[in-house]
């Protein structure tokens, strides 16, 4: 999947050189990345492990949205594609990318016979919010979590 408009590009990051010109963005989402190179041996960790995939749009050939996901399978929700990262830019917010990848998700989630495209925000996050209800999106629950301290 490659679609063109106007030098803008959506498609995935696959190559070193790709996913390290994609970390300021993801670091704006993340921000306890500590630098390209982690980021770089994350993702290639995440793909091997769970199939991981970074879409992004490019423009002149610099991303300036990214949505990470991963197909995945539960018995809550049966096949299902999980976003992990969405983020655009600040200065390209209002762009229409956030809505744009997705609608990408979605086709991609259909094409991979998942059932349900699925994502978590922070409860703190009402703008997001809001963008993921325009985006057809609904709250279907609550989601848990303990930090767990590394043992000794």
């Amino acid at each position: 999947m490659d679609t063109t408009q106007d030098n803008i590009v959506l498609r995935h990051a696959e190559t070193d050189e790709e996913l390290r010109a994609c970390f300021d963005v993801m670091h704006e989402l993340r921000p306890r990345l500590p630098d390209a190179s982690d980021f770089l041996t994350r993702v290639k960790r995440m793909r091997q492990a769970k199939g991981y995939r970074l879409l992004a749009v490019w423009q002149l050939d610099m991303p300036v949205a990214l949505a990470g996901y991963e197909v995945s399978e539960n018995l809550i929700h049966g096949r299902f594609l999980y976003v992990d990262d969405l983020i655009v830019t600040e200065s390209q917010r209002s762009s229409r990318w956030g809505a744009r990848l997705i609608e990408e998700l979605g086709a991609t989630a259909k094409r991979e016979n998942c059932r349900r495209l699925v994502l978590d925000t922070g409860l703190d996050n009402s703008l997001a919010q809001r963008f993921y209800f325009r985006q057809g999106l609904l709250a279907t629950g609550l989601h848990f979590g303990k930090v767990i301290t590394a043992a000794g």
